[in-house]
């Protein structure tokens, strides 16, 4: 009996799990890397399975959206009225630009500098790899985790180690698209708002 009880609070565990990451609550602040308006608390993601390390992304036949081939095409002109006179995937970083496997990595930083810059991979992730990704960030490494735009976003900053900087890190999926990106010291307000509405709408 103790066996079956233990499956089915699993089972219970997991429905709770598939739910938050479907959920559909827009939400009402900025979703920019350096947002300040987060919500305080978050959906649990903390019933998860392991992550799957050795998972390739793959495009989903139910994906709603395609990936851009350009970086300039995945943000607004305010974002980039911010990024204005920082480089865009300078040669010293490659590979950068579209991939072979459909994603696209987008690097604004300048190879002169130290540490501000800001890096954004997109690319095809399906649901299951997804989640348990997104759990080990929210149980393992402290991320917050919710719902907004009718997709899950975790995040988190930290201070850098070697200069007196943030940095940081930002994922949102939705529909079997990931967007990962991570930052020091170069946070464009909206800029993963303005990503979400060039991708979905």
């Amino acid at each position: 009996m103790a066996l079956r009880a233990s499956r089915l609070a699993a089972a219970a565990a997991s429905v709770l799990v598939a739910a938050v990451l479907s959920a559909c609550a827009p939400d009402a602040g900025g979703a920019d890397p350096d947002d300040t308006g987060r919500p305080t608390s978050s959906p649990s993601l903390s019933a998860s399975g392991t992550a799957s390390p050795g998972a390739t992304p793959t495009p989903s036949a139910t994906a709603r959206a395609d990936i851009p081939d350009d970086c300039l095409a995945i943000v607004g002109d305010d974002v980039l009225s911010q990024l204005d006179g920082i480089p865009l995937n300078a040669a010293a970083f490659a590979p950068t630009g579209p991939q072979s496997d459909g994603s696209l990595i987008c690097v604004w930083r300048d190879p002169a500098t130290d540490t501000t810059g800001l890096v954004t991979t997109i690319s095809y992730l399906s649901r299951g790899p997804a989640l348990d990704m997104l759990n080990q960030l929210a149980d393992d490494e402290g991320f917050t985790c919710y719902t907004p735009d009718g997709g899950t976003r975790c995040e988190k900053t930290w201070q850098n180690e070697t200069y007196p900087v943030t940095d940081g890190r930002t994922l949102f999926w939705r529909d079997d698209i990931l967007v990962d990106t991570r930052f020091s010291n170069l946070a464009p307000t909206g800029y993963t708002a303005s990503i979400v509405e060039s991708l979905f709408g």
